[in-house]
């Protein structure tokens, strides 16, 4: 199996004062190509700070990390804003959805900004929609969609530029308890049928026995 992602001695300390926290404590981490492995772990043991390193939205860090073959961690701010653009999708508790924006519309614009043409976006954007029971949703704002219809199109948008890799960060977190398990169904059944990687931190012992594989982050080390 290839390695979408592979992290290898990661590391992340933040400065308190005269006290230095050490979050992430060298981490090793290999997620192959069609693989859903869930990060595992009680709030405050760093997952969210692991993702946030893996999807190069903050710096700071040591180690390597490598997405689709390349080497991350270094990369200026072009090269990490490309690479967030074409090879990574973020899947939050909180959908962030553009509240001025319909369904399509907010699975349209990050391909148009990735390149694609309208008509191509569209194409795509109700395609993914209507594989998550969204079909007569597509001109609906967020705000006329309930909490998991929400989550469904958050679960489009990331999968939009058919990404190598998916983070997610608790992606059912703000869902009832059937919700989530229908939306978690839904995006891992989406995201096996796009082959792409998924890492999804989550707090679950029950929804990340959904998952290929289970690791658990305990004081900024995996287990």
């Amino acid at each position: 199996m290839t390695d979408v992602l592979a992290v290898s001695a990661l590391t992340r300390d933040f400065i308190q004062g005269a006290t230095t926290i050490h979050v992430l404590r060298g981490v090793d981490l290999h997620v192959g190509q069609g693989e859903i492995v869930a990060l595992l772990g009680p709030s405050g043991s760093g997952k969210s700070t692991l993702l946030q390193a893996v999807g190069l939205l903050e710096g700071g860090f040591g180690g390597s990390i490598r997405i689709a073959g390349e080497e991350v961690a270094r990369l200026d701010d072009e090269g990490r804003t490309r690479v967030r653009r074409d090879n990574v999708g973020f899947v939050y508790q909180f959908h962030h959805l553009l509240p001025d924006f319909t369904a399509a519309e907010n699975v349209v614009l990050p391909q148009l900004v990735g390149g694609k043409m309208r008509e191509e976006a569209e194409a795509r954007a109700a395609s993914l929609l209507g594989s998550l029971g969204l079909a007569e949703r597509l001109t609906h704002k967020p705000s006329q969609l309930s909490g998991g219809e929400q989550q469904r199109v958050a679960v489009a948008r990331a999968l939009a530029n058919a990404p190598a890799l998916i983070l997610a960060d608790e992606p059912t977190g703000n869902l009832d308890e059937a919700t989530a398990d229908k939306v978690l169904a839904e995006f891992l059944r989406l995201v096996r049928g796009e082959g792409a990687a998924a890492l999804v931190a989550t707090h679950n012992e029950r929804l990340a026995a959904k998952m290929d594989r289970v690791v658990r982050l305990h004081e900024g080390r995996l287990g």
